[in-house]
């Protein structure tokens, strides 16, 4: 248990430190190639901080444990908003970009009402993986291909960012990205230690403990390119991630461990991860429209959302 709560420790630091090199990496990439930060932020740092998640489904789907990979996909959508978001708006008001509007936002209400499609049966088969994974494909495709017809956007405007060359930015990049992700497994593995010598569900554990210990590169992630003051980052990092979790880490235990799910899982925590995108939708669409930022009450909003649900998790686990 002691040697649990070091590791639990050392991998908080880790994630602290990586997320700033990662952060720093893929800032200067931006700058240096004319793509804008909300660009960078879906994907890159959106991939990289879902790497966690990826990597932890498919090993939980590999071993036969199908409802842990789905509760770290919904546990991991719920924390980055009610959360990481949440956090990050507490810290400093954030500005949504107007392409948040007909893009990004658009596409992440469209994932997440046919995810809740698929997953109405209660059953995750492969068939409802190959849907995912399509439109994976195609958001991808259009995602490119608009980025390669517009060509050179504005450069990233960090006036508190020294010049970088891209070697050495690439460097930070894998660098901070490798740290992520290796603190993010040691972390999991001492929590899901500790969780199951009290005997917790594998569902309960994928949605607090395995999906708490992937989503840390987000908050820490989104709260450093809110203290470095690229909004952008931070809002694409969150919305492109749950994106990711939602076509690239749900497919998994339907690809390799098909079968039914429980039904909290849909009707609890689907529904709590639908309630908290479409107030960020909201939000986002309110903010842009009356030229407002995201401040301190949308965060306060999200976070108890996220700890209402969490309440209510715990509340149901007791019962």
């Amino acid at each position: 248990m002691f040697l649990n709560t070091i590791f639990i420790v050392l991998g908080f630091i880790g994630l602290i430190w990586g997320a700033d090199k990662f952060v720093f990496g893929a800032s200067a990439l931006a700058r240096n190639f004319g793509v804008s930060p909300l660009m960078i932020g879906l994907t890159i740092v959106a991939f990289g901080t879902s790497a966690p998640e990826i990597f932890s489904s498919a090993v939980a789907a590999l071993n036969n444990k199908p409802e842990l990979a789905i509760g770290n996909a919904l546990g991991s959508n719920l924390f980055n908003v009610g959360v990481a978001l949440g956090v990050a708006a507490l810290i400093s008001p954030l500005k949504p970009p107007e392409s948040l509007i007909s893009k990004e936002i658009p596409a992440l209400l469209l994932v997440t009402f046919v995810t809740g499609a698929l997953l109405f049966d209660l059953f995750l088969g492969r068939f409802d993986a190959v849907v995912l994974i399509f439109i994976s494909g195609f958001f991808g495709y259009k995602l490119f291909r608009k980025q390669s017809r517009v060509g050179a956007l504005p450069e990233v405007g960090d006036s508190d960012l020294a010049p970088v060359n891209s070697a050495k930015a690439v460097t930070y990049l894998i660098a901070g990205l490798v740290l992520l992700v290796l603190s993010a497994e040691v972390l999991v593995a001492a929590a899901v230690s500790i969780a199951e010598f009290f005997d917790v569900s594998e569902a309960i554990i994928g949605l607090t403990v395995v999906a708490l210990g992937t989503s840390l590169p987000e908050l820490a992630a989104s709260v450093t390119c809110v203290l470095k003051g690229h909004h952008d980052l931070a809002i694409g990092n969150i919305i492109g991630s749950n994106i990711f979790n939602l076509l690239a880490v749900l497919p998994l235990p339907g690809l390799l461990s098909p079968g039914l799910i429980q039904s909290p899982l849909l009707f609890r925590d689907y529904t709590g991860v639908l309630l908290l995108t479409c107030l960020l939708a909201y939000f986002c669409f309110d903010c842009i429209k009356k030229q407002k930022m995201i401040g301190r009450l949308h965060g306060i909003a999200f976070l108890l959302i996220y700890f209402g649900w969490f309440t209510v998790m715990l509340v149901r686990m007791q019962a």
